[in-house]
């Protein structure tokens, strides 16, 4: 996988019922990263349970990048620097069903202390290293990004 400078742009050609979603793969630094904030769902309830990266969908007349602070803010509470983003296989990003995918950039705590504020009942950092990200049940949709994640880090890239 690669990464490209962020946009902050949805993609135009998207369909109308296309539903655009923002997460963040939080760093311990964008630097030297050694830790990722993964998120534990509480609801629905078929994804409770499931850790995944924070984030939420994209409002109308709203940037993919502006969307995630104002998610960062609304979940976690933090104020983030976002860094590259985590590419996907399709122009909006990684598919999460057949009419929504979610964007995903690289992310670094600038202001506040992350807490489980809306959606998510636990917050864990982890050690970005297969073993230990892989002992988390992912939720399904996540699992390809958080490859492509060890990935760049592996090759120095994150």
């Amino acid at each position: 996988m690669h990464f490209q400078e962020n946009t902050g742009q949805a993609d135009a050609a998207s369909p109308r019922s296309f539903v655009q979603v923002v997460g963040a793969a939080i760093l311990d630094s964008l630097d030297r990263p050694s830790k990722l904030l993964a998120a534990r769902r509480s609801a629905p309830v078929a994804l409770a349970g499931l850790w995944e990266f924070p984030g939420g969908k994209v409002e109308p007349g709203e940037e993919c990048t502006q969307a995630l602070h104002r998610e960062l803010a609304e979940e976690l509470g933090i104020r983030a620097a976002l860094g590259v983003e985590v590419t996907g296989p399709l122009a909006q990003g990684w598919p999460l069903n057949d009419s929504a995918a979610m964007r995903v950039w690289l992310a670094e705590v600038t202001g506040g202390t992350p807490e489980p504020l809306e959606d998510h009942n636990e917050l864990r950092w982890v050690d970005l290293t297969e073993t230990a990200l892989m002992e988390l049940p992912w939720i399904p949709a996540d699992l390809p990004i958080v490859t492509a994640l060890l990935n760049a880090v592996d090759a120095g890239r994150a």
